[in-house]
């Protein structure tokens, strides 16, 4: 029986109030469902869109309350699960024991503020089958209230937690806390005193007192408190861990997780560098783009535009807004952005895109970035386009600039790739791959290092749910991947049409042709490069595999290099500012302050670099 009622909770007289608390799925309804029976009301509560549910526990009340990650007002949620927790007569908190560390962080919230409760440590089957052996004892002991393991959807210990609801007590609150809270007036209650120093406006407010500025404070200690427990009763076990469970521990030991992602990248590159980047793009850009559409959209513009002119330039030339910006965006971009989502989806259904983050993050965390940031560097290798999409994943505004530059600067893409191993295998490999090589992970290194001692802003920590591995859905997978794609092409189109405009405009006025005299004296004093080689950079920012691709057929360019020159070209037009593409994606994701400057610091770097190797060279040779 279910009925709706509006208005607060109504709680008979004499009748105790058990509320259910826990995290957004952690079975926190289940449990309700089989503590309350079959009778259930929903109350809205006024001013809000929150339901609570409220059934029949034998003479008492229970109450099933939004699901929180802890207790402030920050939303309707957070507000009305608060007041009802801190009103009840006993708190049942479930907590998902595949994510004990996450969930602990609320519960230890409530025990702290000295909520008379119990754990039911929910899911016991998932942590099982994931290689997670819990000491429900010793938990119990760490925390001070009773916890009971259950497995809510077979009704397994559900009947010791009914039972147990009368054990509930207040826990302990720790020495370390009292010592960070400041004396308060003696009126108010320990959840009062608790959230005033944590700098609760609506608590200052009721009391008419200033907030506390001790919230990071506090919640820095819990954090740490919450981890030393989970590492103090969890252990990894064999028994009884299912195929996923196994392989899903397999993915986060470095000792077989880092083959295992290297069987992945290996993958990656061939079906989103190979397969997508090179033979499918192959196909959308020369076949039908340069080869199907250009072509009838000149001969159609050229029925009303005098061929050779300014406009005929802008619309249909080399530049043109009908001819490069369609060709880009449907021959090149298109293709890419719908294999990075596809290769994302299946990534994010499986599981195995928060377990590589995991096992890479303190890797990143030496440069300013988390361990999310594996995907976009392993998707540059691809094409630093498709890579520069991916930074979204990343979760703050500094983490995104500094992943974007790293990736502009020094990861070059599978096509570049291609013909740069080309023209170092011409030069006989060996010393010049490593030279190579390692130059440009030490730029890396060094910039990274520096960008995150000094970028602005605050990176995030990898706060991650740790799913279980499994098949990833098909249907799911195709609709996030149309769907953003779709999304991403309808935002970024105008960029590109604005970007080609500009280019062509700088053709027909000569301004293009000048900023390639303008590089010939760098190319020349400082990399001690042949005049022509310029024409290979300007090229490098139309596309970066054109500009190594002018190198590699040097006789079209009349450049003639030698071995150590190539060296030097090789790692100046690695370093060298993104393509076109890049530039617009980064202008679209991160704004034309932050284009600038990432096209001038690649453009230093780059010179400065190559310059110096080029002088280094010519010590080692002389």
């Amino acid at each position: 029986m279910h009925r709706h009622a509006a208005g607060p909770i109504q709680v008979p007289s004499g009748a105790r109030t058990i509320a259910l608390a826990g995290n957004p799925n952690t079975g926190k309804s289940v449990v309700f469902n089989h503590l309350s029976g079959l009778y259930a009301e929903v109350s809205n509560f006024p001013g809000t869109t929150v339901e609570v549910q409220q059934g029949r526990f034998g003479r008492d009340v229970i109450l099933d309350t939004p699901g929180i990650y802890g207790v402030s007002s920050f939303t309707d949620d957070e507000k009305v699960a608060r007041g009802l927790l801190l009103d009840a007569d006993a708190v049942v908190c479930v907590v998902d024991a595949a994510h004990l560390s996450r969930d602990l962080f609320l519960t230890l919230q409530l025990i702290d503020m000295g909520v008379s409760m119990i754990v039911a440590l929910n899911m016991m089957d998932e942590a099982q089958a994931d290689g997670i052996d819990i000491d429900v004892d010793a938990l119990s002991a760490l925390l001070g209230v009773p916890v009971f393991p259950t497995v809510a959807t077979r009704a397994i210990g559900i009947d010791d937690l009914r039972h147990g609801i009368s054990q509930a007590q207040t826990g302990p609150c720790h020495s370390e806390l009292v010592a960070l809270l400041p004396d308060a007036d003696e009126s108010l209650s320990r959840p009062e005193r608790l959230l005033l120093a944590e700098g609760d406006a609506v608590t200052a407010e009721a009391h008419g007192l200033e907030p506390g500025q001790l919230q990071e404070t506090i919640y820095t200690w819990r954090r740490r408190r919450v981890n030393e427990i989970a590492s103090s009763v969890v252990s990894r076990t064999d028994k009884g861990v299912s195929r996923r469970g196994r392989l899903g521990y397999w993915i986060m030991n470095p000792l077989t997780g880092i083959p295992l992602l290297a069987v992945m990248l290996i993958a990656t590159y061939v079906v989103l560098g190979e397969g997508v980047a090179i033979r499918v793009v192959g196909f959308t850009e020369e076949t039908l783009g340069q080869g199907m559409w250009e072509p009838w959209i000149r001969g159609l513009v050229h029925r009303v535009v005098d061929e050779g002119s300014a406009l005929e330039t802008v619309l249909t030339g080399e530049f043109g807004v009908l001819t490069m910006t369609v060709t880009y965006m449907l021959g090149v971009i298109l293709p890419l952005v719908i294999g990075f989502y596809l290769l994302m989806a299946v990534l994010e259904d499986s599981g195995y895109l928060p377990r590589i983050a995991v096992m890479a993050d303190s890797l990143f965390q030496r440069v300013g970035l988390n361990g999310r940031a594996v995907i976009p560097m392993i998707l540059g290798f691809g094409c630093v386009t498709m890579a520069t999409i991916s930074v979204r994943v990343l979760g703050s505004k500094r983490e995104r600039a500094i992943a974007t530059y790293l990736m502009a600067l020094s990861v070059p893409c599978s096509a570049q790739i291609a013909v740069i191993l080309g023209i170092l295998a011409a030069m006989g490999g060996g010393w010049y791959t490593v030279a190579y090589a390692g130059t440009i992970f030490t730029v890396f290194v060094i910039v990274g290092t520096l960008l995150g001692r000094f970028a602005p802003g605050e990176s995030t920590g990898l706060l991650l749910d740790v799913p279980p591995v499994r098949l990833p859905r098909l249907d799911n997978v195709i609709r996030k991947t149309l769907n953003k794609s779709f999304m991403f092409i309808k935002e970024v189109t105008v960029f590109f049409a604005l970007g080609a405009l500009l280019l062509a405009i700088m053709q027909v006025t000569g301004l293009l042709q000048g900023v390639q005299g303008a590089l010939t004296p760098l190319t020349e004093r400082w990399l001690r490069l042949p005049a022509e080689t310029a024409t290979a950079f300007v090229m490098g920012f139309v596309r970066r595999d054109f500009g190594a691709a002018g190198l590699y057929q040097g006789e079209d360019l009349n450049i003639v290099l030698t071995p150590m020159q190539s060296l030097v070209a090789l790692i100046g037009l690695t370093l060298f500012v993104p393509c076109i593409a890049s530039v617009m994606i980064i202008l679209k994701e991160r704004g034309a302050r932050y284009a600038v400057a990432a096209w001038v610091g690649t453009l230093v770097t780059a010179f400065l670099v190559a310059g110096i190797v080029a002088r280094l060279g010519a010590v080692v040779m002389s």
